[in-house]
């Protein structure tokens, strides 16, 4: 049995845009007799089966986008949701907000689920275990018929398509560097498995401030964490274990735990330890001691994927395989609060 081809390839193939190809295997009249021909002789050859997902989503417009978030936990999740909303309601757009929970098979039912022609894109910040499994078909699919798909803050380079993301290396860097510029050499850093997109980068942040200030890396001193519901056993052994100067946090949840099993082990935060973490959510500004932190600006994050989505729907262009997509990335600062000082 031949492979099965997709629009994107019939069109490659016959050097012809995918909205003829779509229209010849409808058997429009727009489109010649002979190039009807051509285009529904190559699709019955190959095996090409119209994707009922997605297709109806070329022919009219629900005014709906959905954005898909790998976890609810972290504010700055919420803040990317608030800027998507303001966007696309001011351009007369509704939102629809769907949780993969970490889950590859959640993230896939959504996606299946919604790709009906109940939205006119997607907007997706890829779950742990996608990033884990490498396995994107399910985001290609709906790509290659046609949907427009923005990916923000976890990434991936496999696939052709709008992102927005903050550079996490440089962050993580200015973090530690702050720390360091301090006189702080012995800092420890909580992140995640390397498999997550932006605990890598960050991980790659830190380790690179270090050596650019000749300080040696210590691998004791970098915990990386993948159970996300039970991690406190591991951040009270690396704080008891370890005389520390500092702590760097991937995120605020491990920040603030972190404060708190000091305080347990009566180590006194920033006397004794300094901590920074990641986000700038309501944690961070109102936990005691309040937390230095990087600020993503989640919702300038959410405020661009929604225009550069809206835009992929609403344009009259014919999209053609050599479309060119864009990386848009959005500015960070460091907020210094009682954590550090």
């Amino acid at each position: 049995m031949r492979k099965k081809v997709t629009l994107k390839q019939i069109a490659k193939e016959l050097d012809v845009s995918i909205s003829t190809v779509s229209k010849s295997l409808k058997n429009s009249l727009e489109i010649s007799e002979d190039t009807r021909q051509k285009v529904q002789a190559f699709a019955k050859l190959y095996n090409y089966k119209p994707n009922n997902i997605a297709l109806s989503l070329k022919n009219k417009k629900t005014k709906t986008i959905c954005i898909i978030i790998p976890e609810i936990i972290h504010h700055f999740f919420a803040t990317v949701i608030s800027g998507v909303e303001n966007v696309a309601n001011e351009n007369g757009y509704n939102v629809l907000v769907c949780l993969s929970d970490e889950s590859f098979d959640k993230e896939v039912i959504n996606m299946e689920m919604l790709a009906n022609g109940s939205i006119d894109g997607f907007i997706i910040s890829l779950s742990k275990e996608t990033q884990q499994k490498k396995d994107f078909h399910h985001i290609v699919e709906v790509i290659n018929q046609g949907m427009p798909v923005v990916m923000f803050d976890r990434v991936t380079n496999d696939i052709l398509c709008d992102k927005v993301i903050i550079d996490d290396n440089l962050a993580a860097f200015d973090a530690t560097q702050f720390l360091i510029n301090k006189g702080f050499k012995k800092i420890a850093l909580i992140t995640t498995v390397d498999y997550v997109s932006v605990g890598k980068l960050r991980t790659e942040g830190y380790i690179k401030a270090l050596k650019n200030n000749d300080i040696k890396v210590d691998e004791n001193l970098i915990l990386k964490i993948e159970d996300t519901e039970n991690f406190e056993d591991s951040i009270e052994n690396l704080l008891r274990t370890n005389q520390l100067d500092a702590v760097f946090a991937v995120n605020e949840i491990f920040a603030v735990t972190a404060i708190k099993l000091a305080r347990k082990l009566n180590i006194k935060v920033p006397e004794e330890l300094s901590v920074i973490g990641f986000t700038d959510g309501i944690i961070s500004k109102y936990s005691t001691p309040s937390i230095s932190t990087v600020s993503q600006n989640g919702r300038k994050m959410g405020g661009k994927a929604a225009k550069m989505l809206i835009d992929r729907v609403e344009s009259e262009e014919e999209e053609q395989e050599d479309e060119q997509y864009s990386t848009e990335v959005i500015e960070t600062e460091l907020v210094e609060r009682e954590s550090t000082l």
